[in-house]
């Protein structure tokens, strides 16, 4: 069986080098183009040595390769590149996997637009054990609905990410949000507040070192609390994630995929 030809978009960022390397290590994949912005530093360079991994014979490139190019995109990035990178795999029929988080409203209207033409997974997290864990907090938010449980969102991520809340713990809120009714979002607490309204979702973003992400659900009632937590131990999880969509995404139609979808969840 022939390997599944992977471009990487964003592919000198943290996470975007850690795609790389394990494209490069897997048997059933090949690397076929790493992409990154016209102005970037990196633009000519081979993208193994900029991984540190040495030589993979891809060099760094601004363009996404039509022909005999990728048979799927895997981003990483920020969301102005990642909107003009689906509107260019829509033009080219190449299947998308979006892992980049932080977008506006209308940004993912733009990017969710190209999955009319093409396959198009959108997700605020990659990894598989975060989207299980999100059926959990969703089933669990089911059953406590009447319970007069207070729910408070707590994510840790380093120092260096751009966008608070995460796009996970927004993805949290919003399962969670659907399930019970009638909440809104609150983004951390000061002053003389009052008592704890009953109808809010609590949200904590810390950014502390290099943290590569844990978020915490909590439920609290009275006289008990149900917390689920998941915790990150490297980039590595997300990035197997992304390649593990990016394999089931090919044998899709065009349409716009989340990952429970894609993980039967």
């Amino acid at each position: 069986m022939a390997a599944l030809r992977i471009a990487v978009h964003g592919a000198c960022g943290r996470m975007g080098q850690r795609v790389v390397d394990l494209v490069r290590q897997a048997e059933d994949l090949q690397l076929v183009a790493a992409l990154e912005h016209p102005t970037h530093a990196c633009i000519g360079r081979d993208i193994g040595e900029v991984c540190g991994v040495g030589p993979v014979g891809v060099v760094v490139s601004s363009e996404l390769p039509a022909g005999a190019g990728p048979e799927v995109v895997v981003d990483f990035s920020v969301p102005e590149a990642s909107v003009a990178l689906a509107q260019r795999c829509a033009e080219l029929r190449i299947p998308l996997v979006v892992a980049t988080t932080g977008f506006s409203a209308e940004q993912r209207e733009q990017i969710t637009a190209a999955a009319r033409q093409i396959p198009l997974l959108l997700s605020p997290n990659m990894s598989l054990a975060v989207n299980l864990l999100m059926a959990l907090v969703e089933q669990a938010a089911r059953h406590l609905k009447d319970a007069d449980a207070d729910v408070e969102i707590i994510e840790r991520h380093h120092r260096f990410k751009k966008d608070a809340p995460s796009g996970t713990a927004l993805e949290f809120g919003r399962l969670i949000a659907e399930a019970m009714g009638g909440k809104r979002f609150v983004h951390g607490r000061s002053g003389l507040t009052g008592e704890r309204p009953r109808d809010e979702i609590g949200f904590h973003a810390l950014r502390v070192g290099d943290n590569v992400g844990e978020h915490t659900i909590v439920f609290g009632l009275m006289g008990e609390c149900l917390e689920f937590t998941h915790r990150a131990g490297s980039r590595d999880c997300y990035a197997r994630g992304a390649l593990y969509a990016a394999r089931l995404l090919v044998k899709q139609p065009p349409g716009l995929y989340s990952m429970r979808q894609l993980l039967g969840l």
